[in-house]
């Protein structure tokens, strides 16, 4: 770990979560190094990093001099922990979110998960369950368009294990995104429902439904794609790029050169559709056609970093439910905790780029 100043860092390090984001891809295509070359200040990943410590700060955000993009459940239990981070951007990329079950419970649509046993991912010890928060929205919203609530289901625990002999599915998924154990993900849920102890389970994106596959499970509903964005609101939507806070004061300059080429990614990813597919699956682990499946034929479109004022009250939203449902220590004011400047700043000069190549 760096012992660098915050003025004078010989390091920044950056994470991202094993889905799309605009940095993970800025970080395949090697940009967010080309930005620094020449210069004292080398770019580093905590997915490559050896240290516990550095791999917590994933979550936690407790490494200085950090970037984080990925699932806004950690992002925002940090920030109510006491991490001093601003949000300096926001994406917003649709990804299945279904509602599983085998057929012979008898479940055909949403209506019928009244007064059915749903099973919750429980992993025991972990500082935020992540898993559990976004399964348990993704049902409160589905319940919510049959005119349910999570009173009208039984919710069943589902203990995953988190000893180092079982690979834990995150630890494994953050480490090495494409290895086997970190497709166990929803392992746990699934052999939950093999074994009857649940009747219906809840998972996201490609790993979800190749989970699906494998099971035999029928698709409830997807409501990754519903036309009314308050149901598609969860940990990956919208997701948002955090910064610690000390960095973004005393080195803006830094920040900026960062946010730019994680910014520059969208009109990149808009015009190499083949190879977005190719860098997502070397994030997910997932072949093209999941890929596809999980988030549309035109996800190369959805690379766009903003702050658009739908998807603040969308991270709002979420902050509210994760705070009544007990997943976090504390309140937090969302539109304190974002800084739009680094990204005027970002948008503002490319803006006179552009203007400067027309004349």
């Amino acid at each position: 770990m760096t012992t660098s100043t915050i003025s004078s860092p010989d390091a920044l390090w950056f994470t991202r979560c094993p889905v799309p984001t605009p940095l993970g891809i800025a970080a395949h295509l090697g940009w967010l190094d080309d930005a620094f070359a020449g210069e004292p200040v080398r770019v580093r990943s905590m997915q490559q990093a050896g240290a516990d410590a550095v791999r917590h700060a994933h979550v936690d955000h407790s490494l200085a001099n950090a970037f984080r993009q990925g699932g806004s459940i950690p992002a925002i239990w940090a920030r109510a922990a006491g991490a001093d981070t601003r949000v300096i951007g926001l994406s917003w990329i649709d990804e299945s979110q279904v509602l599983l079950a085998l057929s012979q419970a008898g479940i055909r649509d949403i209506a019928d998960l009244k007064g059915k046993r749903i099973g919750l991912p429980l992993r025991a010890g972990e500082r935020i369950d992540i898993f559990r928060a976004a399964a348990l929205r993704g049902f409160a919203s589905a319940l919510s368009l049959a005119g349910l609530t999570l009173a009208d289901v039984e919710l069943v625990d589902v203990p995953v294990s988190t000893t180092p002999t079982d690979a834990e599915p995150l630890r494994a998924h953050f480490a090495n995104p494409g290895s086997v154990t970190s497709r166990s993900l929803y392992a746990a849920e699934g052999r939950a429902l093999v074994r009857g102890d649940v009747d219906a389970i809840y998972a996201k994106g490609s790993l979800g439904l190749e989970t699906a596959q494998l099971l035999g499970a029928r698709v409830i509903t997807d409501i990754g794609f519903h036309p009314d964005p308050a149901i598609r609101i969860n940990n990956g939507s919208p997701r948002p790029i955090t910064v610690s806070a000390a960095l973004l004061a005393e080195r803006p300059d830094l920040v900026d050169r960062f946010l730019a080429r994680v910014v520059d990614v969208d009109g990149w990813a808009r015009v190499n559709r083949k190879q977005v597919h190719y860098e997502l699956g070397r994030e997910t682990g997932s072949t093209e056609p999941w890929l596809r499946l999980a988030y549309g034929d035109e996800v190369h479109q959805r690379f766009g970093t903003g702050l658009q004022a739908e998807a603040i009250a969308a991270l709002g939203q979420f902050k509210d439910f994760l705070l009544a449902h007990g997943f976090l220590p504390g309140d937090l004011d969302i539109d304190q905790w974002i800084d739009p400047a680094p990204l005027q700043r970002v948008l503002n000069r490319t803006a006179r780029t552009q203007l400067t190549d027309k004349t």
